[in-house]
C-alpha cells in the first residue's frame, strides 16, 4: 500500500503494492487548505490505511486475489457488514430442513445404498441425485454404519465376556500339573507349615491374611507381593483357602515354592467343619438352584434387541453375570469370624491384587469399633472408578430397595478390607447378608445383579470405617485410562473387572505391575508355557 503526493501538493493518491491499481484519490483545492488542515487529513488517512489493508488481505485469503477496484471489495464484504447469509450458509441450512424431512421416509425399493463414501460420490454423479434423495441416501447410510458399529461393539462385549469367564490354558494347564506332583511327590503334600511353627496360626502377634482363590497363579503373585514389599516378612501369616479341585495342586505350589520367612496355610473348603449345609443353606440354593444357573450359565442374549441395549448398561450386565458370583468360594469371607475363632484382626486379599507397600501399618488403624476398614468409591481423582453410590448396585425401582436404602450413600471396596473379628463376633451381620441374599432369590435377582458387593453394602451397614484411599487403588481391570504414576504410588493395586493381567485382554501397560512377582523360572511355569511377556 502506498500514499503519494503529488508535485502541487493538489492531489494525494493511495495505490496497491505493485503501484499498478489506485484505489483512492484526493484533490485539495490549493487555496483554501492549510498545513493543519493537510496534517489532519494524513492523521485520519493513517489511521484508516491499516483497516484497508485488512479488507484487502481477508478478500486474498478467501481466493479473491483478482478483485482490482472496490466494486469486487463490496461484492465480497458487503454481506458480512450488512448481517447477510451468503450463498454457503443457505445451503446448509436448506440441507439441514431437507435432512429433518427424509430422516422418516422410506427408501425406494430399486435403490441400493453405497458401502462407501466413495460410492456414493460417484452413484450421484452417475445418477444425477437429487437433493432430496441424495439425503435420504446419507441418512441411511449413516443408519446402517452405526447399526454395524453397534454389532461389533456388542460381539466385542460378549467375546470379552466369555475370556473373562473362561480359564487360560496356561493356568489350567499348571493346576493339572500340580496336582500330578502331588499325589507322586510327597515333598509336595509336606504340612504346611511345619508342625513346629503351627502355633503361630492363631498367635495374634502375628499379621494374618487371608486370601480366597481357586487361581494358583494369581494367589502366588498376591503372597509373593506382599512377602517381598513387607519390612517385616517374618511376621505374616497367610491363611489360603480353595476349593477341593484345586486343593492338592494349590498345596503343591507353596509347599515347592516357599516364602520363608513367611508363613502359608492352605486349607480347602472341604476342610472346615463349620461349612456346613445348615450352616450356609442360602449359599447352597445359589449354587445349586437351576434357575439361578441358568441365569449365570445360560444364552441370555438370545434374540436380544440390538436397538433397545445400551452397550454401557450391557457391559455392566455381562460382568454382573460372571459364574464366580455363584461359587462358595466368593462368598466365603462373609463366614471369616466363624472359620477363624482365635483370630481377633485380619486382612482380607482378592486374589487380583497385587501389594507394593508395607502393610503392617493396617494393623495400627483405628477402627473406632467398627468392623469393616475399607477404602471408599464415592469421591476421588477419578470420576468413572470412584463415583460408586448405592444406585450403582441396586434396583431403585424394586419397592423393598427404594424403601429401606438411600441411592445417594456412599459404596466402599472389597479387595483389600481390614476386619476387626472381635467386633464382628458382635453383630448380625451374617444374618443380614442371608437374609438379603433370600429375599433377592425370591424376587429373581431383581433387588440387584452383582454377586456379593451389594449384600455387603447392606450388611456391613453402619460398621464401615473408611480408610486413605492409597491403601487400595480400583479399576486396573476395566479402566484403561489409569494413571500409571498413581499406580506406582498406591499399597494395594486391585485389578477388579474383566481385563486381569494373566488373561490376554489385559491392558498391556498395566499387566507389568503384575507379571513381576511371577517367577517365569519356574519349572512348571515354563512347561505350561506361561511365558513372560
Amino acid at each position: 500500500m502506498h500514499l503519494r503526493f503529488s508535485p502541487s501538493m493538489r492531489s494525494i493518491t493511495i495505490s496497491s503494492n505493485n503501484g499498478f491499481i489506485d484505489l483512492m484519490k484526493i484533490k485539495v483545492a490549493a487555496c483554501h487548505i492549510s498545513y493543519r488542515t493537510l496534517f489532519h487529513t494524513i492523521l485520519i488517512l493513517a489511521f484508516l490505511l491499516p483497516f484497508v489493508f485488512i479488507l484487502t488481505a481477508l478478500v486474498t485469503l478467501e481466493g479473491v486475489n483478482k478483485c482490482s477496484s472496490f466494486d469486487c471489495l463490496g461484492r465480497r464484504l458487503g454481506p458480512k457488514f450488512l448481517g447477510r447469509v451468503d450463498d454457503s450458509t443457505r445451503l446448509v441450512r436448506d440441507f439441514y430442513k431437507i435432512l429433518k424431512e427424509v430422516k422418516t421416509g422410506e427408501i425406494p425399493a430399486d435403490l441400493k445404498l453405497p458401502d462407501s463414501f466413495d460410492q456414493l460420490v460417484s452413484d450421484m454423479k452417475n445418477n444425477n441425485y437429487d437433493t432430496k434423495t441424495f439425503a435420504l441416501v446419507l441418512t441411511r447410510m449413516m443408519e446402517k454404519f452405526e447399526r454395524e458399529i453397534k454389532e461389533s461393539k456388542f460381539a466385542e462385549l460378549m467375546n470379552k465376556h466369555f475370556a473373562a469367564s473362561s480359564i487360560p490354558k496356561g493356568i489350567h494347564c499348571l493346576t493339572l500339573r500340580l496336582t500330578d506332583e502331588y499325589s507322586s511327590n510327597a515333598h509336595a503334600r509336606r504340612q504346611l507349615p511345619p508342625p513346629e511353627l503351627l502355633p503361630l496360626l492363631t498367635d495374634n502377634n502375628y499379621h494374618h491374611f487371608i486370601l480366597s482363590t481357586d487361581n494358583i497363579l494369581a494367589a502366588s503373585v498376591v503372597v509373593t507381593s506382599t512377602v517381598q514389599s513387607s519390612q517385616n516378612p517374618e511376621m505374616i501369616v497367610f491363611h489360603v483357602i480353595t476349593d477341593r479341585k484345586t486343593y492338592a495342586g494349590m498345596h503343591s505350589w507353596f509347599a515347592l515354592n516357599s516364602v520363608f520367612p513367611a508363613i502359608v496355610e492352605v486349607k480347602g473348603i472341604h476342610q472346615f467343619d463349620w461349612l456346613t449345609r445348615e450352616n450356609v443353606p442360602v449359599l447352597e440354593a445359589v449354587e445349586h438352584q437351576n434357575g439361578i444357573r441358568n441365569y449365570y450359565h445360560g444364552n441370555y442374549v438370545l434374540g436380544a434387541n440390538l436397538d433397545d441395549i445400551n452397550l454401557r448398561n450391557f457391559a455392566s450386565i455381562l460382568q454382573a453375570r460372571s459364574p464366580k458370583y455363584i461359587s462358595l468360594l466368593n462368598h466365603i469371607r462373609i463366614y471369616i469370624p466363624e472359620l477363624f475363632p482365635n483370630l481377633d484382626k485380619v486382612v482380607f486379599l482378592d486374589d487380583d491384587v497385587v501389594v507394593q507397600r508395607d502393610l503392617s501399618p493396617l494393623w495400627d488403624i483405628d477402627l473406632n469399633g467398627k468392623v469393616n476398614g475399607a477404602v471408599e468409591t464415592c469421591r476421588g481423582e477419578d470420576e468413572w472408578v470412584m463415583s460408586k453410590h448405592f444406585r450403582n448396585y441396586f434396583n431403585f425401582s424394586h419397592p423393598v430397595i427404594s424403601k429401606k436404602l438411600d441411592p445417594e450413600e456412599c459404596a466402599w471396596a472389597y479387595g483389600m478390607n481390614i476386619f476387626d473379628l472381635r467386633a464382628w463376633r458382635t453383630t448380625n451381620i451374617r444374618e443380614t447378608y442371608h437374609q438379603w441374599l433370600k429375599e433377592n432369590l425370591q424376587s429373581n435377582l431383581t433387588m440387584w445383579k452383582l454377586g456379593t458387593l451389594p449384600p455387603a453394602l447392606i450388611a456391613f451397614k453402619g460398621h464401615v470405617q473408611p480408610i486413605d484411599p492409597s491403601w487400595h487403588m480400583l479399576g486396573l481391570g476395566y479402566q484403561n485410562k489409569t494413571d500409571v504414576e498413581n499406580v506406582k504410588n498406591a499399597a494395594v493395586i486391585h485389578y477388579n473387572g474383566q481385563s486381569k493381567p494373566w488373561l490376554n485382554i489385559g491392558f498391556e501397560h498395566l499387566r507389568p505391575f503384575w507379571t513381576m512377582y511371577v517367577n517365569y523360572s519356574n519349572e512348571f511355569i515354563r512347561n505350561c508355557h506361561i511365558l513372560e511377556p
